[in-house]
């Protein structure tokens, strides 16, 4: 089986994004994937690329969520992923 990826697109005191970052965690308690955190104020790209789409959780590659999710959005959307064939 090939890992589940998850990337969350942030930035230092975004409160919804700290929001986001529990959910991701909380359910990671129970289901295996990777987080990746990308902080957008580590470059002035990233910034002006992000600055008014975050939070945002890409998931293998395409985007997921904005703003806000619950844990059984999340467990819906990574049980999707793992049924379309993540393996290798």
């Amino acid at each position: 089986m090939k890992m589940i990826r998850v990337e969350i697109y942030s930035k230092r005191g975004c409160c919804l994004c700290e929001e986001m970052k529990e959910v991701l965690l909380r359910v990671q308690r129970d289901i295996s994937f990777s987080i990746q955190e990308i902080d957008i104020e580590s470059s002035p790209a990233l910034y002006e690329a992000y600055k008014e789409r975050i939070p945002l959780v890409i998931i293998n590659g395409q985007p997921a969520f904005k703003f806000h999710m619950t844990d059984g959005e999340l467990r819906r959307r990574l049980a999707r992923e793992d049924s379309h064939g993540t393996s290798a």
